[in-house]
């Protein structure tokens, strides 16, 4: 796990320093960087390492290879070691032990369709000197990040836009950026928060040609939403496989030079890595659970319970709001685009104590989105029903609810009436809080991966589930995970975004991971073959801060501070006078408001931490 930079655009050499300073906290044990003459021009590629497979020097990047291949690679290949048997009996040779060394030979033998052979979380950029290209690829779910400048024969990538950004004198604040991310909580992909930085998509490679300039991405990898591949065995078949999966899953991601940990929330999905990482290792797994005082947050003794009948050395980190008023404080550093997730928070705070113990930590995410695990896939059953009503019904009936004083009927009212169940989940997701925001932004939330959700190849839980993956999954859990680990040089890893745990989840029918409002039951089958079922008997719970209660307590003046009405009037796009309503009626008790809350004041500690020098257009 490291970070990546590069760059054809001519910088200084203190400059260049300089950006790979910025996120140095992304590798700290060694900043490299080569020059490479082109033409009249130099080329930069730029390093940032985490140790964790051969930690020896001689894997230091940028790393050559046959000489005219470099490369710099962020992220890991669990299935390098394979890889590596196959090509050395096709004659290739290796000077190191990691999993560097085995891409620049795999793209060699196999050219771009080399992406399809890796197995794990990627972005790298290869040199390919002989052909004068950059060939480059970000993997299959959107685990590590990639953002890039492309104009003309001007090409700049790196791992977090902030290096992108640093001395680079024509960029601009995305207005439309701005917009999506009041709408979803992240700017979704392809787009960055500047206009002329962009994200790779995920499951995408590209090639840039140094002579040309030109730029060409492709898609390598999707998830199968035209319902081709269909399971074919009985339930009982599937529990096996799938315990097979995960279990060749968690024992790839265990290997490392390093010590490796779990985080253990006392979940389905992390009570099953964790118990499947005690069955594939000798040695006693270090896990870790955060513990917050407020009632009704604190599922640290669930963790306790899962540790204790697996025999973990457990680890339970306490959050107040002192810690947690550092944290936002810094939080724009780390999280360089505005990105409003509460949970980041939490995940920053695990990751900081989890690194005083290990390097390497497991996670469950994935499990959610794959086999339909969130509370809104209930809803999503409720408003399938309510979709087979006359639609004069339905209006009728949002109507009335409209007319009720509580705000959860609103949101009831406005769910139902929309045109379809596809149209009615979005609108769950996508929340624009219109009177918030000046008129100047389009209600416009179109983007590609909608094709996911409007289709009719599979029924409404598969569909969520898809675009969720494609949306959700990628763009905000892993920008979340990503951003909180490396902030504290951790590196996590998802065993159940293990691609072939995706492509088996979506050819499951609906009924072995949702049935009779049991929600994820194959996975829960499986982890029961490990833990006691009465441990789990408890409502889900999510990841979250305690922000309702510190925001009206705990942490009022400061937030009253921050977003005092004239300091909203400097944020483009938000009606200060609105949004200091909405402030209040939280602090007063009228409405729970934490969300937008916190939303607004992420983009404007951004702002004020990012946003000067650059126009917004």
């Amino acid at each position: 796990m490291c970070g990546i930079y590069g760059t054809t655009i001519r910088y200084e050499l203190n400059q260049i320093k300089d950006k790979l300073k910025r996120t140095s906290f992304r590798g700290p044990d060694k900043m490299g960087f080569e020059s490479y003459n082109y033409n009249d021009s130099n080329i930069i590629f730029g390093h940032n390492r985490l140790s964790i497979i051969d930690l020896d020097p001689r894997s230091n990047q940028p790393l050559s290879y046959q000489e005219h291949i470099k490369i710099v690679f962020n992220g890991e290949i669990y299935n390098f070691r394979e890889l590596k048997t196959d090509l050395v009996q096709k004659g290739y040779t290796f000077n190191t032990t990691s999993d560097t060394e085995v891409i620049c030979a795999a793209y060699l033998e196999y050219g771009e369709k080399c992406v399809n052979k890796l197995n794990g979380m990627f972005a790298f950029v290869i040199y390919d000197m002989k052909k004068q290209i950059f060939f480059g690829a970000r993997d299959r779910l959107g685990q590590k990040p990639f953002y890039y400048f492309h104009d003309e024969k001007r090409f700049e990538f790196a791992s977090q836009v902030s290096s992108i950004q640093l001395y680079h004198k024509e960029l601009s604040v995305s207005s439309k950026a701005i917009h999506k991310y009041l709408s979803w909580d992240y700017v979704p992909d392809t787009d960055s928060i500047f206009n002329e930085v962009k994200k790779l998509k995920a499951g995408h490679y590209f090639t840039f040609n140094l002579k040309s300039g030109s730029f060409v991405s492709n898609q390598y990898w999707d998830i199968d939403y035209k319902n081709v591949n269909k399971f074919q065995g009985s339930y009982n078949q599937a529990i096996e496989e799938l315990e097979e999966l995960a279990t060749k899953a968690v024992k790839r991601r265990l290997f490392a030079d390093v010590p490796v940990g779990v985080f253990l929330s006392g979940g389905i999905d992390s009570s099953l890595i964790a118990a499947l990482a005690t069955k594939t290792t000798n040695e006693k797994i270090n896990t870790f659970s955060v513990k917050f005082n407020e009632k009704g947050f604190d599922e640290s003794i669930y963790a306790k319970q899962v540790a204790d009948h697996i025999k973990t050395n457990h680890h339970v980190i306490e959050c107040n709001y002192n810690e947690g008023i550092d944290l936002i404080e810094n939080f724009s550093h780390y999280y360089d685009e505005p990105f409003a997730d509460p949970s980041a928070i939490p995940s920053m705070l695990l990751s900081k104590y989890t690194k005083q113990h290990v390097t390497v930590a497991l996670s469950g995410d994935g499990g959610d989105e794959s086999f339909i695990g969130y509370h809104r896939y209930n809803w999503v059953k409720y408003i399938n029903n309510i979709y087979k009503a006359p639609k004069a019904l339905r209006l009728f009936g949002a109507t009335f609810l409209n007319s009720l004083p509580y705000y959860k009927f609103k949101m009831i009212a406005d769910v139902i009436k929309n045109k379809s169940a596809s149209d009615a989940y979005l609108s769950i997701l996508y929340h624009p809080d219109s009177n918030l925001y000046e008129n100047s932004f389009d209600d416009n939330y179109a983007f590609d991966e909608l094709k996911y959700l409007f289709h009719n190849n599979k029924n409404i839980y598969e569909r969520v589930s898809d675009f969720d993956i494609k949306t959700y999954l990628n763009m905000d859990i892993n920008t979340k995970v990503d951003r909180a680990t490396m902030a504290y040089s951790l590196e996590a890893r998802a065993p159940l975004m293990d691609y072939t745990i995706v492509d088996f989840a979506r050819s499951l029918p609906t009924n072995f991971k949702f049935q009779k409002n049991n929600q994820k039951r194959i996975l829960k089958d499986v982890l029961y073959k490990h833990v006691p079922k009465e441990i789990f008997d408890r409502p889900k719970a999510g990841f979250t801060m305690p922000f309702k209660e510190w925001f009206k307590n705990d942490l009022k003046e400061f937030i009253l501070d921050e977003l005092n009405e004239k300091s909203l009037k400097l944020i483009p796009g938000i009606n200060a006078g609105e949004v200091t309503k909405t402030i209040n009626n939280h602090m007063d008790g009228t409405s729970n408001n934490y969300t937008i809350i916190w939303k607004i004041l992420v983009l404007k500690q951004w702002i004020n931490k990012n946003g000067s020098g650059f126009s917004i257009k």
